[in-house]
């Protein structure tokens, strides 16, 4: 098995993902880390709880990220997420300048990091971040696949 340097913060995002069940929310978690990989923001999905389709963990750690930096721009900053980002939670990257997005499951239904599109990538647009996908890839799919079988 493959190690990866994000794995540890990448288990950061799977207990915030972990919190996001007892809310009643699908499982997904985010941390955001600073230029010098200090952990500067956390989310997890909040759709229902808060009753907002933008509640999204990538966007709630986004959010928290820019209030805790003072700046709309993430220059120098990693996303970490659960879940390969969707077009919404992609295009919110790259308009955030986030240097590097990482993720541990593919979504082949919705994902716009590589799998069904690939947003972040698109050479028309003024950034591209780094990608690394697949990290923790089984944990993270596993957690939402748990949660998926228990919601049938």
């Amino acid at each position: 098995m493959l190690t990866s340097p994000y794995d540890t913060v990448m288990r950061l995002a799977l207990v915030e993902a972990a919190s996001a069940v007892t809310d009643g929310e699908v499982p997904v978690g985010c941390v955001i880390l600073d230029s010098t990989g200090a952990v500067i923001a956390s989310g997890r999905n909040a759709r229902e709880t808060g009753q907002d389709p933008t509640g999204h963990a990538e966007i709630v750690a986004i959010r928290a990220a820019a209030s805790a930096l003072g700046a709309w721009r993430l220059t120098g900053c990693t996303l970490v997420v659960t879940l390969e980002p969707c077009t919404m939670c992609a295009g919110a990257i790259v308009l955030a300048r986030l240097d590097r997005i990482v993720f541990g499951a593919y979504d082949p239904k919705a994902g716009a990091v590589g799998s069904l599109w690939d947003v972040v990538r698109d050479r028309r647009l003024n950034h591209r971040p780094e990608v690394v996908a697949g990290v923790l890839e089984q944990e993270c799919a596993e957690q939402l696949a748990g949660w998926f079988e228990g919601r049938r």
